[in-house]
């Protein structure tokens, strides 16, 4: 978003969406945010990697120059949730040094201004390293945690950041070559020039996309819109029922990352009713993202 220029248009209509969003967080104050967000194998690795993880502890790598810097996380009320959580039988890990890449920094960069701004617990949602957590158990997790900050008596801003349809180039462990394979399995702090070297080869494919050279699958409006159309309906029943490959093949792999979205969705709803607004909707190629906004309250 802040390497790859798209169109003037599109690219002001984004900012003022996300301006006007970060206005009322900060006519709302919220007393805790609750981020359900994505990795792109910069902080979490196949050595470990559990479907949930609630960060009691948290710093963002600012990889793309996207913040950095550690998130101001209540260390009790994290542990408290992980313990409402596993209570209710959902297996949530927990990490006293979550390393966040952009994934969890973006959204409250843009919201509030950086990713210590406010009280903030983030939950990690595996969504790049299959096998992938079912769609139906990131719902029940995501209900519970709802369920859990509904105790707290306190106003309480849910994120979900992630997706929707994109391809980027996350390699597969099944099939990648031995020394790729031990990044994914364990290559935390890289050296800076691998870290740029990687978001290099997706500029360079969001440039291709742009031009419709690409190999990776294009970006996949009419999804993009049905699904979203979906969470505000509070209909689940269509995701639930995709499998992994399935969706993959439909909007790409990043496309997975839209878990985030049904765990906040899912933990808004234990809430009651509420007031939705589908707020923007772009494919832009040159960000190589499907661009959905929306809220609820």
């Amino acid at each position: 978003m802040d390497h790859m220029p798209a169109d003037p248009v599109v690219d002001a209509q984004v900012r003022a969406h996300f301006s006007m969003l970060a206005e009322e967080v900060r006519e709302y104050d919220p007393e805790l945010i609750i981020v359900f967000g994505p990795d792109h194998f910069k902080g979490f690795f196949y050595d470990v990697m559990p479907p949930f993880t609630v960060g009691i502890r948290a710093s963002s790598i600012g990889d793309y120059d996207i913040g950095g810097g550690d998130f101001d996380v209540p260390e009790e009320l994290a542990l408290d949730c992980v313990r409402h959580l596993l209570s209710h039988d959902i297996d949530m890990a927990l990490s006293y040094r979550m390393q966040a890449d952009h994934g969890f920094a973006q959204i409250p960069v843009l919201l509030t201004g950086g990713v210590g701004a406010y009280p903030t617990i983030p939950i990690h949602i595996n969504c790049a390293g299959p096998p992938l957590p079912s769609f139906r158990r990131v719902r029940e997790m995501g209900l519970e945690v709802g369920r859990w900050a509904m105790t707290l008596n306190k106003r309480v801003l849910i994120l979900g950041s992630g997706g929707l349809s994109h391809d980027p180039p996350i390699p597969n462990i099944r099939t990648a070559p031995s020394h790729v394979a031990e990044m994914l399995i364990g290559g935390r702090n890289p050296p800076i020039e691998v870290l740029r070297a990687r978001e290099e080869a997706n500029f360079e494919l969001a440039r291709k996309l742009a031009r419709g050279e690409a190999e990776s699958l294009p970006l996949n409006p009419e999804w993009d819109r049905a699904f979203m159309a979906q969470m505000v309906a509070g209909d689940f029943s269509a995701i639930e029922e995709m499998g992994e490959d399935e969706l993959t093949a439909i909007a790409g792999c990043g496309c997975h990352e839209v878990r985030n979205w049904v765990a906040a969705y899912a933990a808004q709803s234990a809430a009651g009713p509420a007031s939705h607004r589908d707020i923007y909707y772009q494919d832009i190629a040159e960000w190589n993202a499907g661009m959905g906004i929306a809220a609820a309250a």
